[in-house]
């Protein structure tokens, strides 16, 4: 009887090990997160030269021209937002997973109140929300008051409804 007790629990323990271990996996993740985010930071930089370059070769001389500006700069800003939202997924999961650090211990997970996998879901849907809001600000600027942007308008509230609905009751 105490024979079988121990071997119950030497198998528990290589089951717990191989479970620790296998928190590693998420470095995975982490690294196409963090790659993404960089990637994206390039391109934004990369975007926002080309629109200086053509900003100073043809400088806008009417409001339509103006709106064309502002367009193209919230799309550098929305692309922006998605390469942080990639980075606050790269270092929530790193720091959730696999060198578990307090909250007080981390200025940037502190600064996001981030303390466990559902305070990292939370926070991607509210920067998801501003995306989405971003999207629908340049659907409005570039297309002005049309029923297409009404309807766009209302599919986007809708999603962001849902969005806040669903991480309100994810608890």
């Amino acid at each position: 009887m105490e024979l079988e007790c121990l071997q119950n629990n030497k198998d528990k323990q290589m089951i717990e090990h191989a479970f620790h271990k296998s928190r590693l996996l998420v470095l995975v993740a982490v690294a196409a997160a963090a790659l993404s985010a960089v990637l994206l930071y390039f391109a934004s930089l990369s975007a926002l030269a080309h629109i200086f370059i053509e900003l100073f070769q043809d400088m806008p001389r009417s409001s339509d021209d103006g709106k064309i500006l502002a367009v193209k700069l919230l799309k550098v800003l929305d692309l922006l937002l998605i390469a942080i939202s990639f980075q606050i997924i790269a270092v929530g999961l790193y720091r959730l997973f696999i060198t578990p650090v307090h909250k007080e211990q981390s200025a940037f997970l502190s600064a996001l109140n981030i303390k466990n996998f559902h305070d990292l879901k939370t926070t991607i849907i509210q920067v998801s929300v501003v995306i989405m809001v971003i999207l629908f600000l340049e659907q409005a600027v570039e297309h002005g008051a049309t029923l297409m942007t009404l309807y766009f308008g209302a599919a986007v509230a809708l999603v962001i409804f849902a969005a806040i609905y669903a991480s309100k009751n994810m608890e």
